[in-house]
């Protein structure tokens, strides 16, 4: 049995090939910037998109975006926008959106790629 962190790296790899599939292009994976992390940094034409990727085996603890809590949320802005202004991307139109995952014990799985999930005034 894996452990959460090999778990949830499977996720976000199944979330970057299915953002790949969408046009998108990956630009960085677990970005780490003020002791926060980012699962994904993409753009999406000229948008820069910060993924947060939630992965479930099953529904015992509800639906893997609703893990993303008001705190949470907060965190992952602080850190888009720290990253936005180290990598001199201010001002680029920029977005959150949120990938859930839920992966059966027979392998079926079911991605919810939630666009514009929050906002920084959500």
């Amino acid at each position: 049995m894996k452990n959460t962190r090999a778990q949830g790296s499977d996720f976000e790899d199944i979330a970057c090939d299915y953002l790949r599939s969408k046009g998108y292009e990956i630009i960085g994976r677990n970005v780490t910037i003020l002791r926060k992390e980012l699962d994904i940094v993409a753009l999406d034409g000229d948008t820069v998109v910060f993924v947060e990727v939630k992965g479930r085996k099953s529904l015992d603890y509800g639906l893997p975006a609703e893990a993303i809590d008001e705190r949470k949320r907060m965190k992952i802005i602080r850190a888009a926008t720290a990253y936005l202004e180290q990598a001199r991307m201010w001002g680029r139109p920029a977005r959150f959106d949120v990938i859930g995952i839920l992966a059966d014990a027979e392998g079926h799985m079911a991605i919810d790629h939630i666009t514009d999930a929050f906002s920084i005034t959500s």
